[in-house]
């Protein structure tokens, strides 16, 4: 199926979906790991301090997760995302038409994901819970989709990686 057809289908926690938001917005859509992820959290953190960016910029972000609404919408408003508009795909259908794969054991565990996961704790306070809400082994993407189209993505080749959001969001925007 194209992924514009698959965005028709992903319907949004506001009763719309990823292609008509696409239609009027360029929309930074963020597939997210399991919400006990500690690098999920730090996405969380990270994202909602640019938020008067993608404001400015007419940014829609749109997060897709693998729980229900309600569950995902107490995660968000612990990290300050309060009217948010996100996907529920908790079969992971929507992950893998977009070529996001379930991660290998030294993507998930392997040294490069020990060593960045415990300087988020120490630097930035956030550390990975005990409860898996999704599926731990689902990798994570961010794609800039504007019209049904992928403008950019970022797939993450770790489950550690950090995306350098500014240049995403400066590689597609349309003021």
């Amino acid at each position: 199926m194209p992924l514009a057809e698959t965005m028709k289908l992903m319907k949004t926690s506001d009763g719309s979906d990823v292609f008509t938001i696409s239609e009027s917005h360029l929309v930074f859509l963020v597939f997210l790991r399991h919400f006990g992820c500690v690098f999920c959290r730090e996405s969380l953190v990270d994202l909602s301090k640019k938020m008067e960016v993608f404001h400015s910029q007419n940014i829609t972000p749109v997060f897709v997760h693998m729980t229900d609404n309600q569950t995902a919408e107490k995660y968000f408003a612990e990290y300050n995302w309060k009217e948010v508009i996100h996907v529920s795909d908790p079969e992971t259908r929507f992950y893998l038409a977009f070529g996001l794969v379930k991660g290998r054991f030294n993507q998930l565990f392997g040294l490069k994901t020990l060593v960045r996961g415990f300087e988020v704790a120490a630097t930035k306070g956030i550390f990975p819970t005990l409860t898996t809400v999704g599926d731990g082994f689902q990798m994570p993407g961010i794609f800039l989709v504007k019209n049904g189209k992928i403008l950019e993505s970022y797939i993450h080749a770790s489950a550690a990686d950090k995306p350098d959001y500014d240049t995403l969001i400066r590689c597609c925007s349309f003021s």
